[in-house]
C-alpha cells in the first residue's frame, strides 16, 4: 500500500491576513486573468481583482465605467487560476454607495459567482455603516482610503493625499471608522509617508500601501505597472520587468518572419 501523502493546499484566510498586523509584511498584487494569477499565487498573500482592470485591460480612462459583470468575469478567472492566495474583488463604482442593502446584494453576487473570499470598497467614514452591515452578514470587507480612484472626478484627478497637514484629521477619522466598522484590512493609496505611518500605528487592522511608503503593514501594486506593461508609470511604482519592450520585439520578429516566409518552417509544419 502506498504511503505517499497528497499535500492539501489551503487558501490564506481573512483572519490570517488580519493577524499579520505589525508582523511579517503582507505581499499583494493585482491580477485579472487565470494565467498571471497562477504565477502571482505562488508568492502573494492576497490577490486583488481590482477595478483598475478597466484601464489596464480594457483601455478605459478611469475606473468609473467598470460594470459589475466585468468584475465578476475577471474574478472567476483569477479564482480558477489560483490555490493559495486570498482573493479579493473590487466592488465597482455605483454598486455599493446607494445603501447597505444594495451593497450587500451586489457583494453577495460577487462572492457567490466568483467564489472569492472578500470584497473591497472605497470610502472612509461615509462607508462605515455599509462595511458594518456587510461584515455582520458574512462578507469580509477590505476598505480603501486616501486617493480613491472612483472619486477622481470629485477629487480633481489622481492627487497625492496628506500634503496639507490640515487634512490629516479627516484621513485618520476615515481609517478609525472603517476599522471599528469591521473591515479586516485597509488600503492606503497615494498618501504621504508621515500620515500613512500615523494611521498604521493608530488602527488595529493591517494597512496595505500603494504609494503610501514602507510604513504600512503590507504593499500592493498593479501587476502591469511593475512589469513595465503600462504606458505611464506612477512615482510609487518600482518596475521589476520590461515586458512591454520584450513583447514588442517578439511581435516585430514574428511579423518579419511571416513577411519574408521564414515562418513557419518544417519544424512547425505537419507532414
Amino acid at each position: 500500500m502506498s504511503t505517499q501523502k497528497t499535500e492539501i493546499i489551503r487558501r490564506t484566510t481573512v483572519p490570517q491576513i488580519t493577524a499579520r498586523k505589525n508582523g511579517e509584511p503582507i505581499v499583494s498584487l493585482t491580477s485579472y486573468h487565470a494565467h498571471t494569477a497562477a504565477i502571482v499565487d505562488k508568492h502573494a498573500d492576497f490577490i486583488l481583482v481590482g477595478d483598475s482592470l478597466g484601464m489596464v485591460m480594457h483601455g478605459m480612462d478611469s475606473t468609473v465605467g467598470v460594470p459589475l459583470d466585468l468584475m465578476i468575469m475577471h474574478g472567476k478567472a483569477v479564482v480558477r487560476g489560483t490555490q493559495r492566495a486570498l482573493i479579493v474583488v473590487d466592488m465597482p463604482f455605483g454598486t455599493y454607495e446607494e445603501s447597505p442593502q444594495i451593497a450587500f446584494r451586489n457583494a453577495a453576487k460577487i462572492m457567490k459567482e466568483t467564489q472569492c473570499q472578500a470584497v473591497k470598497l472605497e470610502g472612509g467614514a461615509r462607508m462605515a455603516e455599509t462595511i458594518k452591515f456587510l461584515s455582520e452578514r458574512g462578507i469580509p470587507v477590505m476598505a480603501h482610503i486616501g486617493l480613491t480612484p472612483q472619486s477622481s472626478n470629485t477629487m480633481g484627478g489622481f492627487k497625492t493625499q496628506g500634503r496639507d497637514e490640515d487634512t490629516w484629521a479627516a484621513h485618520e477619522a476615515d481609517a478609525k471608522a472603517v476599522s471599528e466598522a469591521g473591515a479586516f484590512a485597509i488600503v492606503l493609496e497615494g498618501m504621504v509617508e508621515p500620515l500613512a505611518a500615523k494611521i498604521t500605528k493608530q488602527i488595529d487592522i493591517p494597512t496595505i500601501g500603494i504609494g503610501a511608503s514602507a510604513e504600512c503593514d503590507g504593499q500592493i501594486l498593479v501587476l502591469e505597472d511593475m512589469l513595465g506593461l503600462s504606458p505611464w508609470t506612477p512615482k510609487f511604482v518600482k518596475v521589476y520587468g520590461d515586458l512591454g519592450n520584450q513583447i514588442e520585439k517578439a511581435v516585430a520578429a514574428y511579423a518579419e518572419d511571416v513577411r519574408d516566409r521564414s515562418f513557419p518552417t518544417d519544424a512547425q509544419t505537419y507532414k
